[in-house]
């Protein structure tokens, strides 16, 4: 397979490329902070929150890989390569944003939720792609740190929404009333507008590199092929490319399915966890929480780029490391602070880990698979995130019940352990030189 001499492109080309991001995580953070407080309103119950939430690893597990193979064997002169998807994918996103506040019963709003996961998961796997297809390997990490930077500025302004509206429209009182309050819509009709219209800059404003002549003729000659063969392409193609993977990222699901239970555990019981340790309904444990994730984004955009040079001097892997050990001492500290704006400290050493975690991973796995594979490698990266979540919804709902006695403090302080575990699995996460593409 011929490679494709990419250019070296500006910072202002690279900014442009992933102006998208910003939209598909204002909705990410939304389903970190104000999805779950919307089924508490609804009637759920903290134990029920794990597996209420199980549409996202189910579809980023089913959605993400195929989403990835099939963008590998797609060209249009006119669309290009990954835009199509993610631009579809953005306006799903967008059209369940603007219904979810509306949701009149609790199984509306879940059945809403899978809807939601499917478009955000068909948008956030090709950008990945997006990224490894456009840049010189010399670029890849300001590439993806830059998407690490608009994870922060997509879920800073959602956080930033929530805070906000609660505090000017939040003096209503609807706790257990199974209605959700009227402060909530604004935040999904903001995501709603900007799902669709950072996507849209980003696909006028970048274009695909076309691909080489021995690519093109692979797809067209998939494209002739019966309709049922082409549908099994996909299939085909995810699991070849599980058999060939790299070992590298086998040692990197290792770490996700510590890192990656962990998180969710994190956005599920931070917001049942004030409503313990600060003694606040649903809408103050809820700004709360919009508070402590508005924190640790700000972090996450001042930080993102200065990773870049420390990667470089420092390699990857130890920076990832000690990241993921901030983030769990992190979360070991947070229970026992009971003052609303002492709380938001520990989130500094969360917001260089999550800076960390939405970059240093994807430059790594970027520079060891194969060009014409990357989508598919993406997606399976992304597999790997969302089965620990998929693990997750089904275990600790039990777990919490049983082993931490329904207490959120003990949720907190399990996931903060996980992290720690993460960490020390992270320092194998060594590079072979028959693995490097380089």
């Amino acid at each position: 397979m011929s490679i494709i001499k990419k250019p070296t492109l500006s910072f202002w080309q690279i900014f442009n490329m992933n102006v998208g991001f910003l939209g598909i995580q204002y909705s990410f953070g939304l389903q970190q902070t104000a999805i779950n407080p919307l089924f508490l309103f609804l009637g759920a119950s903290e134990e029920m929150l794990p597996i209420l939430n199980i549409a996202g690893p189910v579809t980023g597990l089913i959605v993400q890989p195929i989403i990835g193979a099939m963008s590998d064997k797609t060209w249009s002169p006119k669309w290009g390569r990954r835009k199509p998807y993610f631009l579809i994918g953005a306006l799903i996103g967008s059209m369940c944003l603007f219904v979810f506040p509306s949701s009149p019963v609790l199984w509306f709003a879940v059945g809403l939720l899978w809807i939601l996961d499917v478009g955000n998961n068909m948008a956030m796997e090709p950008y990945r792609a997006f990224v490894g297809d456009k840049l010189p390997e010399k670029q890849l990490s300001l590439g993806y740190q830059m998407q690490s930077l608009f994870v922060g500025a997509g879920i800073l302004l959602a956080m930033g929404s929530i805070v906000l509206f609660q505090k000017i429209f939040g003096a209503e009182v609807v706790e257990g009333t199974d209605v959700v309050p009227t402060w909530m819509y604004y935040s999904f009709y903001v995501g709603g507008v900007l799902s669709i219209t950072t996507v849209l800059w980003s696909v006028l404003k970048t274009p695909e590199i076309p691909p080489s002549a021995e690519e093109l003729e692979e797809i067209n000659h998939d494209k002739s092929q019966p309709i049922g063969a082409r549908i099994a392409k996909p299939f085909a193609e995810i699991a070849s490319a599980i058999r060939d993977m790299p070992s590298f990222m086998w040692k990197i699901s290792a770490v996700y399915l510590f890192q990656w239970y962990a998180l969710f555990v994190y956005w599920q019981y931070i917001t049942p966890l004030f409503m313990k340790t600060m003694g606040y309904g649903i809408s103050e444990a809820a700004s709360q929480s919009a508070q402590m994730s508005l924190t640790y984004n700000i972090v996450t955009m001042v930080v993102a780029l200065a990773l870049v040079p420390l990667t470089l001097k420092y390699g990857g892997k130890k920076i990832y490391a000690f990241s993921l050990v901030g983030t769990g001492l992190a979360l070991f500290t947070i229970p026992f602070i009971e003052n609303s704006l002492l709380v938001l400290a520990p989130m500094v050493l969360f917001g260089i880990g999550w800076a960390a975690m939405m970059g240093i991973p994807y430059t790594m796995v970027s520079k060891v698979v194969p060009q014409e594979r990357r989508g598919v490698y993406m997606g399976i990266l992304n597999m790997m995130i969302v089965i620990p979540m998929g693990i997750e919804t089904l275990t600790f709902g039990p777990i919490y019940k049983y082993l931490l006695g329904g207490n959120a403090i003990n949720a907190i302080l399990f996931a903060g352990g996980f992290f720690i575990i993460a960490a020390i699995l992270a320092m194998r996460l060594n590079v072979t030189a028959e693995e490097s593409q380089a």
